[in-house]
């Protein structure tokens, strides 16, 4: 990786990725690429930046060839719950956008990392350990996009050699930036719900079991997988991922272990309830640690006290500007 382009670079994960791989190889290195303008408050943060719609392949293009991009982290989607309100736009970001870069990297032979999610399994999959190959039906349009995606990228792998890879995310938490409409939310939305008012409403049942990542082991993932032998990847586009799973109700006790006045209810948000209801409780995701060494650093403990101290010290300093 040499010069590297990332879209949706000002969304959760993009935001975070774009340093990350600032800092290892150099921030001339990454070029940061959305749709939204650049904040002026971010811009001595996230340039170089671009202006990219991932739907308008001539803007990409220009950029890829300006600066001799050769790897591309396609981080550009429309989430879950928010593809339910606009199928037909998550149709085009997720799918007609990837295309676009598939088109593209194969043209200028870049690599590209694509991720796919959690969401790609449906009700008929097994919830529990669910395999690295099985049943994968789902009922949302975005799951529907990412079995997409993960079959596209695995086109033009085989048929063009592209050097595609990709994991399957769950929920990701993180505290620098909220996360953009997904069905995991409220596991980012609780710690600063508890800090600021010690009170949460969550929008899942209590005992909703589902998989969980904290954004630094997310990031790890990203690169791991792309530094990676690829005579090794058996699944080059799809590998599960995973860290640790519990309820809300689980992380509201653990939360409790450091702000013990905390309290939480709930109100169920039907669309969000049935979306999560359609995902695995926990992925196997022996395939990644046998393949490249995946080995998550944080479980549910750690995250918690980290999201905690790190939480802290954001909502002070915001305090004092």
């Amino acid at each position: 990786m040499k010069r590297i382009l990332i879209t949706g670079a000002l969304g959760q994960i993009g935001s975070e990725l774009t340093p990350f791989l600032r800092e290892k190889f150099g921030k001339d290195k990454v070029i940061a690429s959305d749709i939204k303008k650049l904040p002026a408050e971010k811009k001595d943060l996230v340039e170089p930046f671009e202006e990219i719609d991932c739907l308008n392949a001539p803007q990409i293009f220009q950029v890829v060839r300006k600066y001799q991009i050769d790897t591309i982290f396609h981080l550009a989607a429309i989430l879950s719950a928010k593809g339910e309100e606009n199928p037909q736009l998550a149709w085009k970001v997720n799918i007609n956008g990837l295309y676009n870069i598939l088109e593209i990297a194969k043209e200028n032979h870049c690599s590209v990392f694509t991720p796919s999610s959690i969401a790609a399994f449906g009700p008929s999959t097994p919830k529990k350990n669910t395999p690295q190959e099985t049943i994968q039906r789902p009922n949302t349009i975005y799951g529907l996009t990412k079995v997409s995606g993960e079959l596209l990228c695995d086109y033009y792998h085989l048929k063009y050699g592209l050097d595609t890879r990709g994991v399957r995310f769950p929920g990701i938490i993180s505290y620098v930036t909220l996360p953009g409409g997904g069905t995991t939310d409220y596991a980012v939305e609780i710690f600063y719900a508890a800090l600021k008012n010690k009170k949460y409403n969550c929008f899942l049942k209590k005992d909703t079991r589902l998989d969980m990542l904290y954004m630094p082991d997310a990031l790890k993932a990203t690169l791991e997988i792309m530094q990676a032998d690829p005579a090794q990847l058996r699944y080059r586009n799809a590998y599960n991922i995973t860290a640790e799973s519990f309820t809300p109700e689980e992380l509201a006790q653990e939360i409790k272990k450091h702000i013990p006045d905390f309290e939480i209810t709930y109100t169920v948000d039907l669309l969000r309830q049935s979306i999560a209801d359609s995902w695995p409780d926990k992925l196997d995701d022996k395939a990644a640690r046998e393949d490249w060494g995946w080995s998550p650093d944080y479980n549910l403990q750690k995250m918690t006290k980290d999201m905690i101290e790190k939480l802290k010290d954001k909502l002070f300093t915001k305090l004092l500007k």
